[in-house]
């Protein structure tokens, strides 16, 4: 397959009449006005929850639907901001073609008129400016030319038909459309692009529909490939790639299957929280270990009566002597029976109530087998059974005197756990975001097939103009989502603070995700509720990207505030 590099979009370099004139120029013309927009939805939320000069955390609850308003209407314009850097940047390098050109056209087109007319938060809530306050006066700088054209004639069916066309002529490129990412950055999706085909996809299906664990072999070849390494530094084991790097291997492998492209995530977070807030001898313990696979680690952080308020923890790790014992309930535990160590988070001062008692503990486990999947002492668990992701299971864990020790409290200092976790946060969005692009992308690619394939009235499905307009907007939010993914990558590698950007990739991501799963089971009408097609398995597994690593609504929160603040 052709690198990204390679110019493997071009192929025309007159535009069509589907594409408008002066693309660029229009586009660049829009982003002020939203911009604009978005300030004057800030200014006038801000008003509805500040109380004495602060924001109000009632306030902020009474005005919830504001607030998260907000915080979509801010990621929409991200959105735009980025996919203008990543359509100007591909322009200057030659590498802006039809395809590219349509996918930019059709996501301002439709951005701008979600921005004005309301912006799905999900399938049943849709915010609207007069919830943020705003009037109608707001959209003054929507009346300029440049935004009136792309309203008006951005998103119409002409380019979406045309889009899909290109997209059939194009179905063996790994992504529809230049991602913008260097070549060396396109050779690493190309390998796990390839591996996914050869290993993961052809069996993923019967995983799922067995309710049966990822074969180790393909945890030992990932360990081999160096996916579990991948941004830990060199000198603790690693390859010290970057996060945009960590973006393209999620991206491919749950492509292939969610479940595969999530064993990575474990040790990210691990590899994460020992990085930031470990001490030098635990570093040198723990990370060439993590790095190479040797040790698989799970997140043992959720508790039953908690979910997103990790605050309320009630699990606690009592001192005896030269080590802690932990006692108490955990929940939604991943990957919990084959691991052999837990990054655990437990209550230390027993005289509070908030996060500030917590600490975290690297809490060694022996991996269990399918007749005894929790054989270590202190510690039982039992399976949850889910709708998807379920290639690594779920489980809840029970902690009855379950002996730590004392050398592997995390940073070797009580009351610390919450701010080391909080640390870890912007990584773990982000690939959770890329996680998402991943199993969108899946349900586009199993869509598409189906569409050209299924016979209806003597033609196939994807001459329909419904059915391609859907495969089309898929395309277009995909490359939308990606485009805030790889941003807040770059923000991360380049050591800026990003839980903002990181946060909308994830908000973003996960709603795209549903989406297109959604509409590829539409496509697939009957048969798509059949557990026999992949498309049911991808749509259970997209259901959760909005959930885990922060549901929508409390991402959307934490949003808010950051903007409020």
């Amino acid at each position: 397959m052709p690198h990204d590099g390679q110019d493997q979009t071009m192929t025309s370099q007159a535009p069509t009449s589907a594409i408008l004139p002066d693309l660029l120029t229009l586009t660049g013309a829009a982003i002020a006005p939203a911009e604009a927009v978005l300030k004057q939805a800030r200014d006038s939320v801000r008003a509805m929850v500040t109380v004495d000069g602060k924001v109000s955390g009632a306030a902020l609850e009474a005005n919830q639907s504001a607030a998260h308003g907000l915080a979509w209407l801010a990621t929409y314009v991200e959105s735009l901001r980025q996919m203008q850097t990543w359509a100007t940047r591909l322009s200057g390098q030659d590498r802006f073609g039809e395809t590219e050109q349509l996918l930019h056209q059709i996501a301002f087109g439709e951005y701008l008129h979600q921005i004005a007319g309301g912006i799905p938060m999900n399938q049943g809530e849709v915010v609207r400016l007069q919830e943020m306050g705003l009037g109608w006066d707001a959209l003054a700088g929507f009346q300029c030319a440049e935004v009136q054209t792309l309203m008006t004639r951005g998103n119409s069916p002409a380019a979406r038909t045309r889009l899909v066309e290109l997209m059939q002529e194009q179905a063996a490129n790994i992504t529809f459309g230049a991602s913008g990412l260097d070549v060396e950055l396109e050779m690493i999706r190309e390998q796990f692009r390839r591996f996914a085909v050869e290993k993961v996809e052809p069996y993923a299906h019967d995983w799922h529909l067995k309710d049966e664990l990822i074969p180790m072999e393909i945890i030992n070849e990932l360990a081999e490939m160096g996916v579990f390494g991948l941004t830990i530094p060199e000198d603790h084991g690693g390859f010290g790639l970057s996060k945009a790097s960590m973006v393209v291997v999620s991206e491919e492998l749950s492509r292939g299957y969610i479940g595969v492209g999530s064993l990575g995530t474990r040790s990210e977070i691990a590899a994460e929280l020992i990085l930031c807030g470990g001490t030098d001898a635990q570093k040198a313990q723990w990370l060439p270990r993590i790095a190479s696979g040797e040790i698989l680690p799970t997140a043992v952080f959720t508790e039953p009566n908690t979910g997103s308020d990790l605050g309320s923890l009630r699990t606690r790790a009592v001192k005896t002597g030269d080590g802690y014992e932990i006692t108490g309930n955990k929940t939604w535990i991943t990957h919990a029976a084959r691991t052999h160590v837990m990054t655990l988070l437990a209550r230390t001062d027993p005289a509070t109530t908030d996060h500030r008692g917590l600490s975290m503990f690297l809490a060694e486990k022996t991996p269990g087998t399918d007749d005894d999947p929790f054989p270590t002492p202190g510690m039982t668990g039992g399976e949850i059974e889910v709708l998807g992701y379920r290639g690594m299971k779920e489980y809840e864990l029970g902690f009855d005197g379950f002996a730590v020790k004392g050398e592997n409290l995390l940073g070797g200092e009580e009351g610390k756990g919450f701010k080391q976790l909080m640390e870890t946060f912007e990584s773990a969005r982000i690939q959770t975001a890329a996680r998402a692009i991943g199993v969108a992308q899946a349900a586009l690619d199993v869509a598409m097939q189906y569409a050209q394939d299924r016979k209806q009235f003597g033609k196939s499905l994807i001459e329909f103009p419904r059915v391609s307009a859907k495969l089309a907007m898929m395309a277009v939010e995909i490359m939308i989502a990606r485009q805030l993914t790889y941003f807040s990558a770059w923000e991360k590698d380049h050591g800026h603070r990003c839980d903002l950007e990181a946060g909308m990739a994830k908000l973003l991501g996960a709603r795209v995700a549903w989406a297109a799963a959604d509409n590829g089971l539409q496509i697939h009408g009957g048969n798509g509720f059949a557990l026999e097609y992949k498309i049911s398995r991808i749509l259970c597994d997209a259901r959760i990207l909005n959930i885990f690593e922060g549901a929508a609504e409390i991402q959307a929160q934490v949003i808010a505030r950051r903007l409020l603040g």
